[in-house]
């Protein structure tokens, strides 16, 4: 399996993280309203969703192809696999989670620990977060490849 796609796939996940939390969502809640801009980076963030499982599964596999067992041992491996499993948790759980929250927004003030849309949108960030610091770990130990 090809080097070249194998970065591909990387810059594509982990830049995008990057690029949709730091300039894209920010952008979004400066020019629109906080509705439209929160429908619009949800969409945005769903999509980057199935881009990480997509590179996620790949650079998965590409590891052990490369490696075999031994991918095991190797801590950038890990970051992959941790990562990607940040992305299935946002996607299949929490993202619905908050889906369905949407329409009793009426209940946000419950605050962070409500149990409410604020509770999740702070989990769902802070996943987002956790996910997008490893990338840079990941991306930052590519000198050893």
């Amino acid at each position: 399996m090809g080097n070249g796609l194998r970065q591909l796939m990387t810059t594509f996940w982990i830049g995008g993280m990057w690029v949709v939390g730091v300039l894209v969502a920010p952008a979004l809640f400066a020019a629109l309203d906080r509705a439209l801009a929160g429908m619009v980076a949800g969409k945005i963030l769903a999509l980057m969703g199935w881009v990480g499982i997509v590179a996620g599964g790949y650079l998965t596999i590409w590891w052990l192809w490369a490696d075999g067992l031994r991918a095991l041992q190797n801590g950038r491996f890990w970051l992959i696999l941790i990562m990607l499993a940040c992305t299935l948790v946002n996607q299949f759980a929490v993202f619905p989670i908050i889906a369905g929250l949407k329409p009793a927004m009426v209940n946000a003030s419950e605050g962070l620990f409500g149990g409410g849309f604020a509770t999740w949108h702070a989990i769902s960030t802070l996943i987002y977060l956790l996910q997008a610091v490893l990338g840079v770990l990941y991306v930052w130990g590519e000198g050893g490849r």
